[in-house]
């Protein structure tokens, strides 16, 4: 094990490595990512002292060794640990500071009051240096072994590291990268970022779990609740450390035994997903740039003659052409919110109406900045946040720091405050009694700022320059967002930035239900775990290229595996240009996204159904009909996700993860347990190489409809036609419910 001790983006040099304790070893090769610097087996780090059991599992002290060397200031002298034997197969261990309270995540967990009995693991302790050690009981695998590096704990620098069982590792998000995590000294950033997806890069969601699959096929997962900027890294030796500025170390470890046991385990912690009306598992349809109602109506209008999908309306439930119109920003009065323009916008209530009387349904688009430059009297959403001091502070004024979003200069609701509840549910509550709208969507809430921290700058403090920062995109904590000294109701954006998607989700949710007394649908930007209990993502500002096309199925496999099922990708993708082909195979794989919307952005060429060729709309029609006759089986997989915390969609090796196969297979995924969905997602093809786990698989695509494969575990070639259909296989075994 090679544990770094030398993190940072300078370059370690010998003098500065070896006053730290450690040891210094210049890597041959100057590209790999190698540690130079990194720490002894005999570094001197915290000793446990004063053991002794507890009801809820056993506790101790842990006092910094007398001759440490420092490695960075502010070192706490005295930790607690707490182990709690939480059920028979989850254990919690917490460190915080024995003396006074630090930061901790404020969402709801399991509350015990005894320890479980017939645990499926063991918890050993070393006592000098400290470390611990999760054995699971029935073969002996060490899940973690935390003696391999030394606990460091300072008042903004702590990290524990941790051998692993596997280099079969999966989650870690929010990335963009394939499904199965690289351990290969890989870097992953946690800080949410307004961020196009690429790789190597902190995006819009924080989510520090993984899922780790062992040579005999079990599972187990691991989870760091911890809302600060964050690294984990992981080693081939295999090895993982976490690394974190702030909070306190608050890890939940699953035994499983199976991956989705392991999400089921999560999900008992962080919380059950939401269940969704029926509705919002139709075709959604939006643009950035329809600019105007009659713009937006004309496309509702035309994908209703061209019967996209064409629904025989004596279904159970009647769906139209398609079920959902949205909008984006260019609805508004000045980009502010809670507003619509009405003069190019004058029909959007009439086009709502109509929508309904269709039996089709609206969303639209709400930012989190509030404009703090309209004449004092005129904008409700500011004059309300002002009397109820809702607004984040400026760390230097107390004023409402103020950064520049889409309608220029503007405020940030604090969604910690004990009144945003009431505040924002009054703003939705004003703007539904002009347009009755049946969903919303929130974006730009990581939150996202054009500028650096505010338009005033931001103070000088270790908060804004803290001894370490994680290696984020932009460089800087604040870059693209607010000042981390920026003032809530409780404590200071350096703690809660990550979590402003999640509070906002919460507030959005809670109001939507008050308002229209149905369940709510919400779609967000920025995730945090939990946020399944409130709505569901979108993976953000795609391009329109083939690699995203397949990219985007990795996301539909984390957020599934993260609480989060109700997840999709903009189909076509959101900026670039697309083309037909493109377009007919992201519409295909599109069908089969849990949230299936099409959406791009306004210099980007229209890319609806109806803009493309007759005989491009016939394999598109025929997967949204697909979708819909499955209909009844997805919302059946969404209410078991909402009662027993399940997938929806799933790799394959969350299915079948004794099948050594499916452990790198992240371009096929499953709906349930039942359906194998195949696309086909590279350009000019016109077969699909799809994997078979051992087992009966039933054709139901039109041309072959039934033709049975007995697999042993194996690939086979399906035709992909373009303009034909999608290959989807039942798995023998399982009973698909259709309408």
């Amino acid at each position: 094990y090679r544990i770094d001790c030398y993190p940072e983006t300078v370059p370690s040099v010998q003098e500065h490595c070896e006053n730290r304790g450690c040891c210094y070893d210049p890597k041959i090769d100057a590209n790999d990512d190698v540690p130079w610097c990194f720490f002894p087996t005999d570094y001197k780090s915290y000793n446990l002292t004063n053991y002794k059991p507890t009801i809820f599992g056993f506790q101790g002290m842990l006092t910094l060794a007398s001759g440490t060397t420092h490695h960075f200031t502010k070192e706490i002298q005295q930790l607690k640990l707490q182990v709690f034997f939480e059920t028979e197969n989850r254990l919690r261990v917490k460190i915080v500071d024995a003396r006074q309270s630090r930061f901790e995540v404020p969402i709801t967990t399991p509350k015990v009051t005894n320890a479980a009995t017939n645990l499926q693991y063991k918890v050993e302790t070393r006592s000098d240096p400290f470390g611990f050690i999760v054995t699971r009981k029935d073969n002996g695998v060490v899940i973690l072994n935390t003696t391999v590096g030394p606990l460091i704990y300072a008042d903004q620098f702590i990290q524990l590291s941790s051998s692993l069982p596997t280099h079969d590792i999966y989650g870690l998000g929010e990335r963009r990268g394939n499904a199965l995590v690289s351990t290969n000294w890989n870097r992953l950033l946690f800080w949410a970022r307004d961020q196009i997806p690429k790789d190597h890069a902190n995006l819009y969601g924080d989510h520090p779990f993984y899922i780790g699959l062992e040579n005999d096929g079990k599972a187990h997962g691991v989870f760091l609740l911890n809302s600060n900027a964050k690294e984990i890294e992981l080693q081939p030796s295999p090895a993982v450390t976490w690394r974190t500025i702030g909070g306190i170390l608050d890890f939940y470890v699953f035994l499983g035994p199976t991956p989705e046991a392991v999400v089921q385990q999560y999900t008992d912690v962080v919380g059950k997903p939401f269940m969704p009306p029926y509705w919002p598992l139709g075709f959604h349809l939006c643009r950035w740039g329809y600019g105007t109602s009659e713009n937006t109506w004309n496309k509702v209008k035309e994908m209703r003659a061209a019967k996209i999908p064409q629904v025989n309306i004596e279904i159970s439930f009647i769906l139209c052409v398609k079920d959902v119109q949205w909008n984006d920003i260019d609805y508004m009065q000045q980009h502010l919110d809670f507003t619509y323009n009405h003069d190019k916008f004058n029909t959007l209530p009439n086009m709502v109406s109509d929508l309904h009387n269709n039996g089709q349904h609206y969303v639209m688009i709400i930012d989190p900045g509030i404009s703090n430059n309209q004449p004092k009297g005129n904008y409700p959403a500011y004059d309300d946040g002002m009397e109820l001091d809702v607004f984040i502070k400026d760390p230097t004024t107390m004023e409402p720091i103020v950064g520049v979003v889409w309608p220029g200069a503007t405020v940030f609701p604090d969604y910690t405050h004990p009144s945003i509840g009431s505040y924002w549910e009054k703003q939705l509550l004003r703007y539904y009694e002009l347009v009755k709208f049946d969903g919303v969507w929130i974006d730009m809430n990581e939150p996202s700022n054009f500028g650096t921290g505010s338009k005033s700058g931001c103070p000088n403090n270790t908060l804004e320059n803290p001894p370490y920062v994680p290696h984020v995109t932009g460089g800087a904590l604040q870059d693209r967002t607010l000042c981390s000294s920026a003032i809530h109701h409780s404590t200071t954006h350096y703690n809660v930035h990550s979590l402003t998607g999640l509070f906002e989700m919460k507030a959005t949710s809670e109001a939507l239900e008050s308002i229209r007394k149905k369940r709510s649908f919400v779609i967000s930007r920025s995730t945090f775990p939990s946020a399944g209990l409130y709505g569901g993502h979108w993976s953000g500002d795609i391009t329109s290229t083939w690699e995203d096309l397949r990219k985007s199925i990795v996301s539909i496999i984390n957020f599934n595996m993260f609480g989060i099922p109700m997840v999709g990708a903009d189909i076509c993708g959101f900026s670039g240009f697309t083309n037909e082909e493109l377009c007919i195979r992201w519409m295909q794989l599109g069908a089969f996204y849990p949230f299936s919307r099409n959406h791009n952005m306004k210099a980007a060429k229209a890319q609806a159904p109806v803009d493309f060729s007759t005989s491009a709309q016939v394999p598109m029609r025929n997967a949204l009909l697909k979708r819909y006759l499955l209909l009844p089986y997805l919302y059946t997989l969404f209410h078991s996700a909402h009662v027993n915390g399940t997938t929806v969609a799933r790799g394959l090796f969350l299915e079948f993860p004794q099948d050594s196969n499916t452990r790198k297979i992240d371009e096929q995924f499953m709906w349930g347990s039942g359906l194998l969905i195949s696309p086909a997602l590279y350009q000019s093809a016109s077969t699909v190489n799809a994997y078979f786990p051992a087992g009966f698989w039933y054709d139901c695509t039109t041309e072959n409809l039934g033709k049975r494969i007995n697999s042993n575990g194996q690939y086979e070639t399906l035709q992909s036609e373009l303009h034909g259909s999608i290959p989807l296989h039942i798995r023998g075994g399982n009973i698909i419910p259709a309408q």
